[in-house]
C-alpha cells in the first residue's frame, strides 16, 4: 500500500469512527476487565484472558474431529480401556491405578463435554471430579494415598506423588471455569495450604522427578487460585514451588541443554517450557521471557523437525526427520504455547500452536480416533513393527496404530489436544474487547464493553483457505456498541487485508495484532484475508520442507494397511493394532529454486472435496504438483527412510528423469517425506 493510499485510509477511518493499532506485543500496563476475572496486584495485568469453558463452540471441521473424539476413544476410554479406567481406578477410590492416566484421560474427556454440551459425557467426567473433591484430608491433603502391590499393566505406587494431582487440578479449574463450583476453590485452598507446609520436608521430586520438571502447572493454578481469592500465602508458594522446579530459564538461557541429545525428556521439555513465562506474572523481569524465546530458537535449531514438534524419543534427540515425536509432546506443548500465548500476547506463540496442530497432531490418531501412534516421524515411510533407533523403544510398537501400542500415557493424554485448542481459540482482552488469535471455523458468546453480551461466528476452511469471516450479533435492543476486536497477522503472512462490511480497512505486514476499535453494530462482517505464498524451510542435512501458510506438504505416498492381532504382548501393546507399508516410491529429492519462482516449481490445486473431515489422503483440499528426481541410493534401513542424503553433495546420483510427483497437507499423511534432499536440475556429468 502507498504511503498516500494509507493516509487516505487513516482519514476515512477517523472520519467513520474507526481507530486501528498494530503491534507485536501489547505494552506492559492496562486497564482491567470488567467482564472476567483480571490478574490481582502484585500479578501482572495479562493482555488477554481465557473465557469460560462452554463459550466458545467449534464449527465445521473442528466440530467434526470433536465429534469423532466423543465417538472414538475419548468418549469411550472407560470401557476400551477397562484394565485402568474402570472402577477400582485410585482416583475413583479403588485399589486399581492411580498414578497419572486416570486424570489424563479426563483432563481431555472434561473440556470436550462441557465444549460439547454433551450430558453423556459430562456424567462420564462427574464420578472422578466428585470423588477428588471429597478426597480432601483435614491436613488438606486429596487424591490416592495408599500404596499397592505391583500388577501388570497398572501403576500402583507413589501414590501421594505430587506429579499426578497437578492433572486433576488442571481438571478442577477447567470443571470450576464450566461450573462455578465453590467447592473446587475450598480443596484447592487447604491443598495449596497442604503444599506450602510440606514441600519443605517431602520437595516436588521426593516421590519421583516428573513433578520437578512438570510444576509449571501447578503453578499456573496457584496464581489462577490467587487472582479469585487473593490469599497472600499463594505467593509464597508460587515463590516455593518455583525454586524447587527443575531451572528452565537457566538452562535455556545459560546452557547446553537443547544442544545435547538425551538431555531432557520430551514431555517435560513440552510442559517446562512456559514455566519462566508462568513464574513472570509475579516477577516480570525480561529474563523470564528471553528464557522461554530462546527456548524454542534452540528448540528449532537443534531438534526442529517441519512438522512443528522436535525429536524427542523420548530423550530429546536431534533433528534426524527419522527420529520420533511423542503424541504426548504434541498435545503438551499446544498447552504450553496457548498459556504461554494469553500470558505475553505474542503472536509467535500463535504461529507455532498452528503448526502443530494442523501438522503434527492429526497425523498421529487415527481416522476414527480409536487408535493413535507413539512417536511420529518427519520422513516416515513404513509403520510397522520393529526396533528403531529411538532413545526408548516399547516392543517394536512405537510407530503402529493402536490403542495402547508405544507407551499408554499417550492411549490416556491424546484426549485434551483439539478441545484445549478450542478453548483458546477466542480470547477477552484487558481492554474489554474480544480477540480471535487462533484461527478455525467456530462462535464464541462473551461479554465486551461495560458487560454486553454479543456472538461471533468464525466462517472458514482455514488453513486450507485464505479467507476468514466474523459475524458479529448483539441483542436487538443493542443499537450500537463501541470495543476493540483484536485479530492476529502470522508472520508467514507478508500482508494480511481486514475489511469491515465490504470495505478495505487496512492493510498490516505479517506478525503482529491488529486492534479495531469502533462502534459495532448486529450484523456487522469483518473479512480477514492472510494471503498464503509457497515458502521453503532448511532442517537436517541441509534437507528441505515445502510449506505454505501454516501447513508442510509432504509427498503423497500409496499406503497400505494391514490390521495384527497381537497374540505376542496384548497386555502390554494392546490386542491388535495397525501397519502401514508403502505402495509407491519415496525416495524422491526436490529442486531448489529462487522464492521468485516457487510458484512455477509448486503448483497448488484444489481437489473439489468438500468434507467437514481433511485430515486423510482421500479428503485432502489441496494438493501441490510438482517435479522431481529419485536418488538410487536412498533407500530403505531398518525400514526407515534411510540415512537422509547430505543436500550439498557434489554430484549427487540422482536418476535422470523428472517424474511428476504431488504434496499434499502434512496432516493428511500417515506415511510422508516432508523434509527433502536438494538436487541439481542439471543432469549429471
Amino acid at each position: 500500500m502507498s504511503s498516500q493510499t494509507t493516509k487516505k485510509y487513516t482519514l476515512a477511518l477517523f472520519l467513520s469512527g474507526f481507530s486501528i493499532f498494530a503491534f507485536g506485543q501489547m505494552p506492559k500496563k492496562h486497564i482491567q476487565n470488567a467482564n472476567y476475572v483480571n490478574s490481582r496486584a502484585p500479578l501482572r495485568q495479562n493482555t488477554y484472558l481465557e473465557l469460560p469453558l462452554g463459550s466458545i463452540k467449534p464449527q465445521g471441521w473442528l466440530k467434526e474431529m470433536l465429534v469423532r473424539q466423543k465417538n472414538g476413544a475419548t468418549g469411550n476410554l472407560d470401557s476400551l480401556y477397562p484394565l485402568v479406567m474402570n472402577q477400582r481406578n485410585g482416583w475413583l477410590g479403588g485399589d486399581g491405578d492411580q498414578w497419572e492416566r486416570g486424570p489424563y484421560w479426563i483432563d481431555g474427556l472434561l473440556p470436550l463435554a462441557y465444549i460439547l454440551d454433551d450430558k453423556d459425557l459430562i456424567a462420564k467426567t462427574k464420578p472422578w471430579v466428585e470423588w477428588a473433591i471429597n478426597s480432601r484430608q483435614p491436613d488438606g491433603y486429596f487424591g490416592p494415598s495408599k500404596d499397592y502391590e505391583s500388577e501388570a499393566g497398572l501403576q500402583r505406587d507413589n501414590s501421594r506423588d505430587w506429579w499426578p494431582k497437578m492433572v486433576m487440578l488442571k481438571i478442577l479449574k477447567q470443571y470450576y471455569s464450566a461450573t462455578g463450583d465453590q467447592r473446587v476453590i475450598t480443596l484447592m485452598t487447604e491443598y495449596f495450604k497442604y503444599q506450602l507446609k510440606e514441600l519443605p520436608k517431602n520437595p516436588l521430586d521426593h516421590w519421583t522427578y516428573w513433578a520437578k520438571f512438570r510444576a509449571g502447572d501447578n503453578l499456573m493454578v496457584v496464581y489462577w487460585l490467587y487472582n479469585i481469592t487473593g490469599d497472600k500465602f499463594l505467593l509464597d508458594l508460587g515463590d516455593l514451588l518455583h525454586k524447587q522446579t527443575f531451572d528452565y530459564t537457566n538452562a535455556f538461557l545459560n546452557t547446553n541443554l537443547l544442544s545435547t541429545s538425551g538431555s531432557i525428556h520430551c514431555v517435560n521439555l513440552a510442559q517446562g517450557i512456559k514455566e519462566p513465562v508462568v513464574y513472570y506474572q509475579h516477577h516480570p523481569e525480561q529474563k523470564y521471557l528471553d528464557a522461554t524465546k530462546k527456548g524454542f530458537q534452540d528448540l528449532r535449531k537443534f531438534n526442529g523437525l517441519a512438522h512443528g514438534l522436535y525429536g524427542g524419543d523420548e530423550a530429546l534427540h536431534g533433528n534426524n526427520p527419522t527420529q520420533g515425536s511423542e503424541l504426548c509432546s504434541a498435545v503438551e506443548m499446544m498447552f504450553s504455547l496457548e498459556s504461554t500465548l494469553e500470558i505475553t500476547g505474542d503472536v509467535d506463540y500463535a504461529d507455532k500452536i498452528e503448526k502443530i496442530a494442523f501438522n503434527a497432531l492429526p497425523v498421529q490418531v487415527t481416522d476414527d480416533y480409536m487408535g493413535r501412534q507413539y512417536f511420529q516421524q518427519a520422513n516416515q515411510v513404513m509403520a510397522t513393527r520393529l526396533m528403531r533407533n529411538f532413545a526408548d523403544n516399547h516392543g517394536g510398537t512405537d510407530l503402529c496404530y493402536g490403542l495402547l501400542t508405544g507407551y499408554p500415557c499417550c492411549t490416556s493424554n491424546m484426549h485434551q489436544g483439539w478441545p484445549k485448542f478450542t478453548q483458546n481459540l477466542w480470547y477477552a482482552t484487558a481492554d474489554q474487547g474480544v480477540a480471535a488469535l487462533v484461527y478455525s471455523p467456530s462462535e464464541v458468546k462473551m461479554k465486551v464493553a461495560n458487560g454486553t453480551e454479543i456472538s461471533f461466528k468464525e466462517e472458514t476452511n482455514y488453513p486450507f483457505e485464505e479467507n476468514i469471516r466474523f459475524t458479529l450479533t448483539t441483542d436487538e435492543k443493542v443499537k450500537a456498541l463501541s470495543f476493540p476486536f483484536h485479530l492476529r497477522i502470522p508472520a508467514w503472512c507478508k500482508t494480511g487485508v481486514i475489511k469491515v462490511n465490504g470495505k478495505i480497512i487496512q492493510e498490516s505486514k505479517g506478525q503482529q495484532i491488529v486492534r479495531i476499535n469502533r462502534q459495532w453494530k448486529s450484523g456487522d462482517v469483518v473479512e480477514l484475508s492472510l494471503p498464503m505464498h509457497i515458502f521453503q524451510n532448511e532442517w537436517f542435512e541441509n534437507s528441505i520442507s515445502v510449506e505454505r501458510g501454516p501447513i508442510t506438504y509432504a509427498l503423497k505416498i500409496g499406503e497400505e494397511s494391514k490390521n495384527i492381532v497381537n497374540e505376542k504382548d496384548p497386555v502390554d501393546y494392546g490386542k491388535s493394532y495397525m501397519e502401514i507399508r508403502p505402495t509407491t516410491p519415496w525416495n524422491f529429492g526436490i529442486f531448489k529454486v529462487p522464492e521468485e519462482k516457487l510458484d512455477d516449481l509448486f503448483k497448488i490445486e484444489k481437489t473439489g472435496v468438500t468434507t467437514n473431515y481433511p485430515w486423510n489422503l482421500e479428503n485432502a483440499p489441496l494438493i501441490m504438483r510438482s517435479k522431481a528426481r529419485r536418488i538410487p541410493s536412498w533407500k530403505l534401513y531398518n525400514e526407515m527412510a534411510g540415512p537422509i542424503p547430505f543436500s550439498k553433495i557434489y554430484n549427487m546420483e540422482n536418476s535422470p528423469e523428472e517424474e511428476d510427483i504431488i504434496l499434499v497437507p502434512y496432516g493428511c499423511t500417515k506415511l510422508r517425506i516432508s523434509q527433502f534432499p536438494v538436487i541439481n536440475r542439471t543432469k549429471n556429468r
